[in-house]
């Protein structure tokens, strides 16, 4: 078991590194636009491309990033320490609202310890329009967890565990879903 998480944390430290890289390439290209005096960009005034030539334009950008991404480096920092009932603090243990409370605490973001509380928070994401840092949801608003990117999460989930990753689509996280938040 603790291969197989350093593997899952090894992978998702990767998938966070190639994120990071293709956020800094996305900034570098709208950055390289040449901007009008009216402050719109150059591309914003051409005319659009004709049909045959559209199929190799590059596609559209990309939704801007997470406000809160780098909750996934804090969050994984935490790996395998143990699931405690109402634990808020890496010595105490973590309950899986107390994780994600201590985690965004680390970015200046105030949470309550309860998970359906905490769905109240931010604004509605959909499933398929997750970003890393976006809270996920499951049974009933009574588990939550960090998305992490790749179909994971990051989460303390019961009692006799520890905080680790698991996948959206292993068979209890599909059927419980809930929904998602991006504060």
């Amino acid at each position: 078991e603790a291969v197989r998480q350093e593997q899952l944390k090894q992978e998702a430290e990767r998938r966070l590194a190639v994120q990071r890289e293709e956020e800094a390439q996305r900034a570098e290209r709208q950055a390289a636009q040449p901007v009008q005096t009216d402050g719109s960009s150059s591309a914003s005034q051409a005319a659009p491309a004709p049909a045959s030539v559209a199929s190799s334009a590059p596609p559209p950008p990309a939704p801007p990033p997470s406000k809160y991404t780098g909750v996934v480096g804090t969050a994984m920092q935490l790996l395998g320490i143990p699931y405690v009932w109402a634990g808020s603090s890496p010595s105490g243990g973590f309950d899986c609202s107390g994780f994600i409370m201590y985690v965004y605490a680390k970015h200046g973001v105030s949470l309550p310890h309860h998970a359906a509380t905490q769905y109240t928070y931010g604004t509605p994401v959909s499933r398929s329009d997750l970003q890393a840092g976006d809270l996920v949801f499951f049974n009933g608003l009574g588990h939550n967890g960090i998305y992490i990117g790749g179909g994971q999460f990051i989460h303390s989930p019961h009692t006799g565990d520890v905080v680790k990753i698991s996948n959206l689509n292993d068979s209890w996280y599909a059927a419980t879903w809930v929904g998602a938040r991006r504060l």
